[in-house]
């Protein structure tokens, strides 16, 4: 009987010992697993911010329903010498294909911004890479050159627009200061928002046809400027290469390359 009971407790300890061993292996498994659907399912997300220290900062002006403020805007920005970057849906451009060459002999630069201004999220792949081709080759056509930037209209976006616009060689572009001019909220409260909030490296967004924008703009240029700021379009502000964007803030950072030698 003693010889019976041993066997008895040595087979249970082998069968918990079997499936403690399964169930920590299940564990570990499931962990691996979910490593992986992270990382298949990471947020993906534009550039906010470009992280500088630098006192540079950038207007972008979006256009898509108006031009009749547009030539005192270029007014306003030649006065102050600043080149700023705009964003324009295709359809604009066909209706107002001089100004958009007036823009870029400026010294302004020209981003995409769809053709026909849709909620990206609705579009299958294909579909937002025909509204991009076609913008951009209406940009090429006007200006002779092919935008590097590219913000979806009304700031939305997911995986599948961030992966189509990175395939198609294009640097999504967002804000961190939405001046709210489209709500038409008084000159003086967009550039009482822009102001408290403008840091280095901020993108400001704003729009060409919202009514108090010319005016808000001279006053805002000057104050930054005053604050020692330095407006520059885009090019000139965000990182070409070598860089990583935090999924959680959207701030672009250059990657610190090592120095040859050095461990």
């Amino acid at each position: 009987m003693n010889i019976f009971f041993t066997s008895r407790r040595k087979a249970a300890l082998i069968v918990a010992l079997v499936l403690c061993c399964s169930f920590f292996m299940g564990l570990a498994a499931r962990d691996v697993k979910d490593r992986i659907v992270s990382v298949v399912t990471k947020r993906l997300v534009p550039i906010y911010q470009v992280d500088t220290t630098e006192k540079k900062i950038a207007i972008t002006i979006d256009g898509v329903w108006g031009a009749d403020q547009t030539s005192h805007i270029l007014d306003i920005f030649d006065k102050y010498k600043v080149k700023i970057t705009f964003f324009f849906g295709g359809f604009w451009l066909e209706k107002y294909p001089e100004m958009a060459k007036e823009i870029v002999s400026r010294g302004h630069e020209i981003g995409n911004h769809t053709y026909t201004h849709p909620h990206c999220n609705s579009l299958t792949s294909g579909q937002l890479q025909d509204e991009l081709t076609k913008t951009s080759k209406l940009i090429q056509q006007l200006t002779g050159q092919w935008p590097r930037f590219f913000r979806p209209p009304f700031g939305e976006y997911n995986n599948q627009v961030i992966q189509v616009c990175e395939q198609e060689n294009y640097q999504v572009i967002q804000w961190s200061i939405d001046s709210l001019d489209w709500r038409e909220p008084g000159v003086h409260f967009i550039v009482k928002r822009v102001m408290d909030n403008a840091s280095p490296g901020d993108i400001i967004l704003m729009h060409n046809a919202a009514p108090h924008t010319p005016d808000a703009l001279e006053l805002i240029i000057p104050r930054l400027i005053e604050q020692g700021y330095k407006i520059v379009p885009l090019s000139e502000l965000v990182y070409k290469d070598n860089y990583y964007i935090e999924s959680h803030s959207g701030i672009q950072k250059q990657v610190v390359q090592a120095k040859e030698g050095s461990q």
